[in-house]
């Protein structure tokens, strides 16, 4: 089975540092672990069924959990895990978003795209629960450095998107989109 990952997700890859761990959310069928994996970054996934991310990834780290209805089972020391990078692509549950970011580790990556207000005139998903409203991404993220946002329409399949490629600040006083990591 070929897995295609996201353009988005492939456009920002480059902002990992190399062997970043990566942390791929509501993974499916294990495409951007498939991705990372490749460019020997050591992944996670996490969804309900992890089978088809089992078959593609045989090396992924994989959880299943619903974590819809379930506390956030990545802790360690009752602290949420973090990440060199987090990947999420189609996936939307805005209880989850503050345990998303968290998760992202200093100086790590966030990456992300779903779909948009204005999708449900084109297809699914059509509910308001499951579609970012305008900017909403930008919002939740403003803690982060943002290399890379955009909202619209996309042709192929038709959808309404917003995407965000962001850095967590390490902390440390470093300009993180100072430096040739952040890369147009």
């Amino acid at each position: 089975m070929l897995l295609k990952p996201s353009p988005w997700v492939v456009r920002w890859s480059h902002l990992l540092e190399p062997g970043a761990p990566v942390l791929d959310v509501a993974c499916g069928s294990g495409r951007h672990l498939a991705w990372f994996a490749g460019r020997a970054h050591p992944v996670t996934g996490i969804d309900r069924d992890i089978a088809l991310a089992r078959q593609n990834v045989p090396g992924a780290k994989l959880v299943a959990a619903d974590i819809e209805n379930h506390p956030w089972p990545l802790r360690v020391d009752a602290k949420v895990q973090t990440f060199g990078a987090v990947v999420v692509t189609n996936y939307l549950w805005r209880p989850l978003m503050d345990t998303v970011l968290e998760s992202v580790a200093p100086g790590g990556v966030l990456l992300y795209e779903t779909f948009a207000m204005g999708n449900a005139s084109v297809g699914r998903p059509s509910r308001p629960d499951f579609l970012l409203r305008s900017a909403e991404l930008l919002s939740t993220c403003a803690a982060l450095d943002v290399v890379a946002y955009e909202q619209g329409y996309l042709h192929d399949p038709p959808r309404f998107v917003q995407r965000i490629a962001a850095l967590r600040p390490p902390g440390d006083g470093t300009k993180l989109l100072e430096s040739a990591r952040c890369a147009l």
